[in-house]
């Protein structure tokens, strides 16, 4: 589920990347990235590195990519035929083409498909027209962007959307003209962000006078003018202002999280700079940078599940999502989450992830009911959930009967009678035991879909179909075996059968855990801790007395008197 647009870029902003050079110089703030100076010096470090490393290798054959002569010390980007660009500077045409290979070859976050994609071609807004299409307003400090049908905008960094005219779709959410404005984060730990224009039509109305009024709140009356060049019936508008929250500020106090959501080392080169959004803590992303796409396989699995949350079927939905690690589970379920939440007013989530929680740290199950669209990382939307269970570990393989036992218990804290759909996210632990434990959850709850991902030619595991459960052993349970408790089927009456639908992920690097700053695991534990805890902040930090610390250890009482002996050597 990646995005490919292909589209001319003419930018005159400078593109940059070093990876073994980070190290040796000072890092670079979202701020800096709008600085010229700091992009020459990028590219000068860039250009002695390579000299360098050329010295230690024999003699390549020169490059047959044409170079212009060099007029000043950064010029414009020169489109390829694969819809990225070269940079044309006083460096030799093979620096270009190693960046351009070394981006294409770094492992992103998302989904990206082979030949089953959408027929609709959508085209990246970037480069030059970002300047035709976007006006800033510095006294209100923030800007206006015109995106035409089917344009898409990716970016990274963090923002507040709000729609004006038409509608424009984000992670599967559609933000319509009259709705209330959204909070977007992309930060470089996941698949950046894609803003889409979705296809709307104003016939019945009088566009250039409707958008001449809208804008007039907005703009200038000179920017306002250019802007109104480029609105047609079909076009959205979209207004984008800088966002600051306390957990924003809160993860910057981190010096190693000063760059969350900045670009990552293998985006610098696409990073489009010198545009009116580069001051509001938006970087937007070159054509060549995919964001995240969704094949046809997946969205037709997506229509379907989402036709069940709408209650196209008797009872509620309850959807099983599986599959082993690092296959796009997540995402897909947050993808599945704000698709529903254009149907319906909330979706209940049942957490069954021990280490890569949605809502709370890693090491609980908890039930949630969403009622917001997911526009982010989980980190992103920390919340406190309707019931939760500490389990204390990251994995279940120690104690996996209590695992079972509460899922069942908090499976048991729904309302019988609650109409809306509920979402089971499992671990990606699914072979032996693992394996066993899915049968389990699957007889144990009232499922009515299962969405397994899986990837490549090979099998992670059995398809978990209605055949299969007739035979299957589980942990706790064995054939034959009713598909659901005994107290649910008192009134719930569940189905004795599911569908069983298969998504196929073929992004690069699918199943492997990321490698990049910010993208492994245990960082995302890191991140969704320090978010949740950034809740406790108060609004106005300041000392306080010694007796009012309390210090607490698990199975054991701690006296005031022995706080700092406790203490010592454990924080």
């Amino acid at each position: 589920m990646k995005a490919n647009k292909h589209t001319q870029v003419k930018s005159k902003s400078q593109k940059w990347k070093d990876v073994r050079g980070k190290r040796c110089r000072p890092l670079i703030t979202p701020s800096d990235l709008n600085s010229s100076p700091v992009v020459v010096r990028m590219v000068k470090e860039h250009q002695v590195a390579k000299k360098k490393k050329r010295l230690k290798k024999k003699a390549k054959p020169v490059s047959e990519t044409k170079l212009t002569p060099p007029k000043s010390e950064c010029k414009k980007t020169h489109p390829q035929t694969n819809g990225s660009s070269s940079l044309s500077q006083d460096a030799e045409a093979e620096d270009v083409q190693d960046w351009k290979e070394y981006s294409q070859s770094i492992l992103r976050n998302g989904m990206e498909t082979s030949g089953d994609v959408e027929d609709i071609r959508m085209s990246r807004l970037e480069g030059e027209a970002l300047h035709h299409c976007a006006q800033r307003d510095d006294r209100q400090n923030h800007a206006v962007l015109v995106l035409q049908k089917h344009q898409t905008l990716c970016f990274r960094g963090k923002c507040i959307l709000t729609c004006l005219y038409g509608r424009v779709e984000v992670m599967g959410f559609t933000i319509e003209e009259g709705q209330k404005s959204y909070p977007l984060f992309s930060p470089a730990s996941h698949c950046p962000l894609t803003i889409r224009a979705m296809e709307t039509s104003h016939d019945v109305r009088d566009h250039r006078t409707d958008t001449s009024l809208i804008l007039q709140e907005y703009l200038t009356p000179a920017s306002r003018k250019k802007l109104l060049k480029k609105v047609t019936s079909t076009s959205s508008i979209i207004l984008l202002e800088p966002m600051e929250t306390p957990l924003t500020r809160f993860l910057s106090s981190f010096s190693h999280l000063g760059e969350l959501f900045s670009p990552p080392a293998s985006e610098l080169m696409s990073a489009v700079l010198d545009t009116p959004l580069n001051g509001l803590g938006m970087i937007p992303l070159a054509s060549n940078i995919e964001g995240l796409k969704i094949s046809r396989s997946c969205k037709e699995t997506l229509n379907s599940v989402v036709s069940a949350c709408r209650g196209d079927v008797d009872g509620c939905a309850v959807v099983l999502v599986c599959g082993t690690k690092n296959v796009g589970k997540s995402t897909f379920i947050r993808n599945l989450i704000n698709t529903a939440l254009n149907h319906t007013a909330a979706v209940d989530y049942l957490e069954g992830d021990l280490g890569q929680t949605e809502f709370t740290p890693a090491g609980c199950l908890s039930l949630s009911t969403v009622t917001e669209p997911l526009l982010g990382p989980p980190f992103t939307h920390q919340n406190t959930p309707e019931h939760i269970i500490y389990f204390g570990q990251p994995s279940c393989e120690s104690d996996m009967d209590r695992y079972l036992e509460s899922l069942k218990s908090l499976f048991r804290q729904r309302p019988q009678s609650r109409e809306m759909p509920i979402i089971i996210n499992t671990m990606g632990w699914v072979k032996g035991f693992g394996l066993q434990l899915l049968v389990d959850i699957i007889r144990f709850l009232p499922v009515t879909h299962v969405v397994q991902l899986s990837h490549g030619g090979t099998t992670q595991c059995p398809a978990l179909t209605p055949e299969y459960l007739r035979t299957a052993h589980g942990y706790q349970t064995h054939p034959p075996s009713q598909t659901a408790l005994d107290e649910f089927t008192e009134s719930h009456c569940p189905p004795r059968t599911y569908s069983h639908l298969s998504v196929q992920s073929e992004f690069q690097g699918v199943a492997r855990q990321g490698t990049a700053r910010h993208q492994r695991t245990n960082e995302h534990r890191e991140l969704s801790l320090l978010a949740y805890l950034s809740q406790l902040q108060s609004p106005d930090p300041g000392p306080v007395p010694y007796t009012a610390v309390a210090l607490g250890v698990i199975h054991c009482e701690v006296a005031p008197t022995h706080a700092l002996y406790a203490a010592n050597a454990s924080l």
